[in-house]
C-alpha cells in the first residue's frame, strides 16, 4: 500500500482524523517529530475513535531518521508549491505520501530535496492557503488508492 508522512503536525484533531482514515485504507502513517501534542492527548484519542490499534504507525525524532528508514521508496510531497497536480503522477504501491504542518507546510530544506515532478498541488480557488490537512491526506491517499484498483478493499 502507500506511506502516509506528516512532517512535523500540530492540530491533535486533524492527525487523529487521519489515523482513522488510514486504519480504514490500509496506508502506513509516519510521524515525523516534533508534533504539536502530545500522543497520549485526549482530542487526538476521541478523532481517532477507536482505530488506533487498527492503523499501521511510526514515529521518528526527526525528518533525517524518517528519510533513513525511507530508503528505497519514492518520495512525493503534496505542497502548495507544487508543479503538478496530485492527479497528474502515477502513484505505485510503496510510495511515501508527505505533507507538511497545519501552519507552514513543508521547510524550503525539504522542497529542495524532492524533485520537481514530484511535487504536488490540489488545486483550490485563488488566494485561499489550503486544505485541512486531513482533507488533504483523504483525498490524495484515495486517489492513489484508486489507481490501484482499490486493491485490498472490501
Amino acid at each position: 500500500m502507500f506511506n502516509i508522512a506528516l512532517f512535523e503536525p500540530k492540530i491533535p484533531q486533524n492527525t487523529g482524523n487521519i489515523i482513522r482514515l488510514t486504519a480504514n485504507n490500509g496506508c502506513h502513517l509516519h510521524l515525523i517529530e516534533p508534533l504539536g501534542f502530545d500522543l497520549e492527548e485526549k482530542n487526538l484519542r476521541r478523532s481517532g475513535l477507536d482505530y488506533f490499534d487498527l492503523a499501521k504507525l511510526s514515529l521518528y525524532p526527526n525528518y533525517a531518521a524518517f528519510i533513513e528508514a525511507m530508503q528505497g521508496h519514492r518520495i512525493v510531497a503534496l505542497t502548495t508549491k507544487g508543479t503538478r497536480l496530485y492527479n497528474q503522477i502515477e502513484y505505485k504501491s510503496g510510495d511515501v505520501l508527505l505533507f507538511g504542518s497545519e501552519t507552514a507546510g513543508l521547510p524550503d530544506a525539504i522542497h529542495r530535496t524532492i524533485p520537481s515532478d514530484h511535487q504536488l498541488r490540489i488545486p483550490m480557488k485563488p488566494n485561499n492557503r489550503s486544505l485541512n490537512l486531513s482533507n488533504a491526506v483523504a483525498l490524495v491517499s484515495y486517489e492513489a488508492w484508486a489507481q490501484l484498483g482499490f486493491v485490498g478493499a472490501s
